[in-house]
């Protein structure tokens, strides 16, 4: 299992790969680069730098990234793995090129499907959240509050909002909606129509040690590490709204 330098790792890799991000955003923007290249190199940048890390400090680990090849995506020695990191150098690129804070790097180790250690960084905000050190979870909103995505908010989130006579609050990346909770900004967060193991493992991993339900929409658990990477949906809530929820996408 995860020991602590495990969890001390994933924070320091979340945080350092966040503030070369905002080195790299700051400079392409003085040399006036395009949104674009600023999404393109951040993505880079950030991967080399997490990739790195990893090969130095947890050689004998495997590593599933958003920016790895697809030949190491599809690695057989990645399925057979004891212990496999699993990455998101930069969630929420679009956010991040457009100059927000709502963008957010995930670092997180998984072992036997599960996600045992991990942190998300929003460096937009200065904020690491960490399976090392979780927070304590906030009160609930009165009325409750479902985070959705600025551009695409799922019928689910919709409907969830209408039998809960719950807001909707609007926010870019994966990584920065759940952790939207534990900031005391929302209290549900459900997502269908398409993600990655990448874009949910930290998050999984930090709002479960902070006290967070998560599991599919349909209520069966989150696996990790698995063949195919596509994980199309996730619910991450308080425990006490876990059953309602469901109830509705259901």
């Amino acid at each position: 299992m995860a020991n602590l330098d495990d969890h001390l790792l994933a924070a320091e890799l979340a945080q350092s790969a966040g503030e070369l991000l905002l080195l790299v955003r700051s400079d392409l923007q003085q040399q006036q680069a395009t949104q674009s290249e600023i999404k393109d190199q951040g993505d880079q940048r950030a991967h080399e730098f997490l990739m790195k890390q990893l090969s130095s400090r947890r050689p004998a680990d495997s590593v599933l990234s958003e920016e790895s090849s697809e030949a190491d995506r599809l690695d057989p020695a990645r399925l057979t793995a004891d212990r496999v990191w699993v990455i998101d150098p930069l969630d929420g690129t679009r956010e991040f090129g457009e100059g927000r804070s709502d963008w957010a790097v995930h670092v997180a180790l998984v072992e036997g499907g599960v996600p045992t250690a991990g942190a998300v960084s929003l460096p937009g905000l200065g904020i690491v959240f960490s399976t090392g050190n979780p927070p304590e979870l906030p009160a609930p909103g009165s009325p409750l509050r479902v985070i959705v995505s600025r551009s695409r908010p799922p019928a689910e989130a919709l409907e969830i909002a209408q039998a809960l006579n719950a807001d909707l609050v609007e926010m870019g990346s994966a990584g920065a909606k759940a952790m939207a909770i534990l900031r005391g900004e929302a209290d549900i967060y459900p997502h269908s129509g398409g993600q990655f193991e990448w874009d949910s493992c930290a998050p999984v991993a930090v709002a479960t040690a902070a006290g967070l339900s998560c599991t599919r929409l349909d209520g069966s658990p989150l696996i990790y590490n698995c063949a195919d990477p596509y994980l199309p949906d996730l619910l991450i809530c308080r425990p006490a709204n876990t059953e309602q929820v469901l109830a509705v996408v259901n």
